[in-house]
């Protein structure tokens, strides 16, 4: 039997819970005490254990940087028992530090697995990006197209005005004249100041998130966990890497991607079956954050199957300890 035959999502789905919970629970104590750095080491360090008692052979593909960088969760470091399928893992230890430390909304733990080599191994560079949610037909928006061709070009697509769409997009300086130009559509703009996984993954479900659209340059890992997370809950992403100098096209090329100017889709990104978990820490569109009463705290998971098309949201509640 063959490694990829071995990939049993629906019997890994539920221990990819356990270690998306792990870590929010780990950095549960540490949410608006102003720590970026304990609050995300805390995180890892709960994630790592609790991948290291999963029966798989899994390295790490898009984690907390280099080997030299990181001193858990490395990319490139094995992680599991080492009994079972051999498989490619992507995540997030605490996707928005800066939301834990100050309590801010959509803070996640954020993890992602699928088969061995299905997922890109993206280098820590910029990417752009572009989201839409399901029900629209292949090329309904590119990245070739303007920021308002792609308004224009939605609204088309959904039978509403310009007025009607909402853009989300990373609050940073280098996105200023986009911000512009989406303005002049008429489009609303929701702001984001971190956490750009879960600005794309407001996008597969706007009837709640009142979300239509994301726009924006971020880190290119984070593309990788947002497609992986559209790829269960339906929508269409497009990346592209983005270089500054020459240090960060070596770093590209040692990553194994040889044309530097590919527009990436979502199953270039993710291109076999993959799970998806995420928890929330602290409140926001997406999910509820931990919630701590006497005695008790409270979490909320997403668990998404990508074979299945399968979004479950369960409530996780535990003793503390």
């Amino acid at each position: 039997m063959s490694e990829k035959s071995q990939f049993e999502d629906r019997l890994l789905s539920l221990g990819l819970a356990r270690v998306s919970e792990a870590a929010a629970l780990a950095s549960a104590r540490l949410i608006g005490r102003g720590d970026e750095k304990a609050a995300d080491q805390a995180a890892v360090n709960a994630m790592r254990d609790q991948l290291n008692l999963l029966d798989i052979k899994g390295v790490v593909v898009i984690g907390e940087g280099e080997r030299d960088e990181a001193p858990m969760l490395y990319i490139g470091e094995e992680v599991g028992t080492g009994n079972g399928p051999a498989v490619d893992i992507a995540l997030d230890p605490l996707e928005g530090t800066t939301l834990t430390a100050k309590d801010m909304p959509n803070a996640l733990t954020v993890i992602a697995m699928a088969p061995r080599g299905s997922l890109l191994h993206a280098p820590d560079v910029y990417m752009d990006k572009l989201a839409i949610g399901p029900g629209h037909k292949p090329g309904t928006v590119t990245l070739s197209m303007s920021p308002s061709e792609r308004v224009s070009a939605l609204a088309a697509a959904k039978g509403c005005s310009t007025e009607d769409i909402t853009v989300c997009v990373l609050e940073r300086p280098r996105h200023e004249d986009l911000i512009r130009e989406l303005r002049s559509t008429g489009a609303a703009i929701r702001l984001i100041t971190d956490g750009d996984v879960a600005g794309v993954m407001h996008c597969a479900e706007p009837e709640i998130t009142g979300i239509d659209m994301y726009m924006g340059s971020g880190g290119a890992p984070e593309g990788v966990l947002a497609a992986a997370a559209l790829k269960c809950m339906g929508g269409q992403f497009f990346g592209k890497l983005l270089f500054r100098n020459d240090d960060e096209r070596a770093r590209a090329r040692k990553a194994g991607i040889t044309n530097l100017d590919r527009v990436y889709t979502r199953d270039d990104l993710v291109r076999a079956d993959v799970i998806f978990a995420a928890t929330g820490v602290t409140s926001g569109s997406l999910l509820a954050g931990i919630k701590r009463e006497p005695g008790w705290v409270t979490l909320e998971t997403i668990l998404m199957r990508s074979k299945t098309g399968t979004v479950r949201r369960m409530t996780y509640r535990s003793p503390v300890r």
